[in-house]
């Protein structure tokens, strides 16, 4: 598959569905039980980035919280799927961050609200461009990592993973239907932490591909 057909699969999807706590250390860190099935919240495909962009921070915030991922990138429509033919469904894979309000999350889950405000805002989705799935022959065994101004921040394996990706596509296919283009957000290792304006974020699968962002403060808008 062709560069340009990878990235305009991408932009061809009507969503992107994240499985959150799917590395139980990740979980731990910040003291959540581990699941005994996928937790799973949407984001919606305005929040993508592509790479070289700028993550912004939105006002009052001083800080995100960066989460690096990989992306399952959904090649055709999927409903229903069992997990034995589950892979047949992906067309490739991209990195992907799952950048996060962690003060609103924080807010959210003590009054028992939805993370949307704190996952799905503009800019939260840094993806980089797709691999085909011929390039990444074992995607349980990447080695995902994140820098911030250089420094290491997370490094993590696939292998990890509580949920592995066949599991994943199947159990989410049978509570909605996954179109062409969809991605799914598979969870992040352990690591997480802010990121504030002027920083720069570095992350990759080691080996394949490398992404580059830089972090600022959104301007404030004033409401009419």
């Amino acid at each position: 598959m062709a560069s340009t057909a990878c990235q305009k699969l991408i932009e061809m999807g009507t969503k992107i569905v994240a499985v959150g706590r799917n590395y139980a250390a990740h979980a731990k860190e910040l003291g959540n039980a581990v699941p005994k099935e996928p937790v799973l919240f949407m984001k919606p495909t305005s929040s993508y980035l592509t790479n070289g962009g700028t993550i912004e921070i939105p006002h009052p915030l001083e800080s995100l919280d960066h989460e690096v991922e990989l992306a399952v990138v959904i090649n055709q429509k999927a409903r229903d799927v069992p997990e034995s033919s589950a892979m047949d469904y992906v067309g490739g894979y991209a990195l992907a961050l799952d950048m996060t309000a962690r003060e609103i999350q924080s807010s959210a889950k003590a009054a028992g609200l939805p993370w949307t405000v704190a996952k799905g805002q503009d800019t939260f989705t840094p993806i980089s461009s797709m691999l085909p799935r011929s390039m990444v022959p074992d995607p349980d065994n990447l080695e995902l990592w994140l820098k911030v101004d250089g420094e290491t921040r997370q490094k993590g394996s696939t292998t990890d993973m509580i949920f592995k990706i066949p599991f994943i596509i199947s159990h989410i296919s049978t509570i909605m239907t996954l179109l062409e283009g969809d991605v799914i957000l598979t969870g992040t290792p352990q690591g997480v932490g802010p990121v504030k304006a002027g920083q720069k974020i570095t992350a990759g699968i080691t080996g394949l591909l490398e992404v580059h962002f830089d972090v600022a403060k959104r301007e404030k808008h004033a409401r009419s």
